[in-house]
C-alpha cells in the first residue's frame, strides 16, 4: 500500500504546476487547464484524507468539485469560443480590450 505522504506530496505538485500555469502562461485554454489540474490536486488531497480517516466527507466533496469543474468547462469553453470568434485569437492581454 502506498503511504498517504506520497498522495499529499503529489497532490502538492499538481496543485503547483497549475499555479505557475496560472500565473505564467497567457493562452486561455492553457491557464484553464491550469484551473483544471489544481482543482484535480484538491480532489486528490480530499479523498486521501477521506481514505485515511474513514469518513465518506472528502468523497463526497471530491464529487461535488468534479460537478462544479464540469459546468465550469461547459460556461468557460463557451466563453473561449466566442471571443475567439470576435478576436480571433485567445491570448489574455487582447482579452483586457473587452472592457466597455
Amino acid at each position: 500500500m502506498v503511504p498517504q505522504d506520497y498522495y499529499i506530496a503529489l497532490s502538492a505538485i499538481l496543485f503547483t504546476i497549475g499555479a505557475l500555469g496560472v500565473l505564467i502562461r497567457r493562452n486561455a485554454l492553457i491557464i484553464f487547464m491550469s484551473i483544471e489540474m489544481m482543482l484535480n490536486a484538491a480532489n486528490l488531497a480530499f479523498v486521501t484524507f477521506a481514505n485515511t480517516y474513514q469518513h465518506l466527507n472528502g468523497r463526497i466533496i471530491a464529487f461535488f468539485v468534479i460537478a462544479v469543474a464540469a459546468a465550469e468547462v461547459a460556461v468557460g469553453l463557451a466563453l473561449i469560443v466566442a471571443i475567439f470568434k470576435s478576436k480571433h485569437s485567445i491570448d489574455v492581454d487582447q482579452m483586457s480590450s473587452l472592457k466597455g
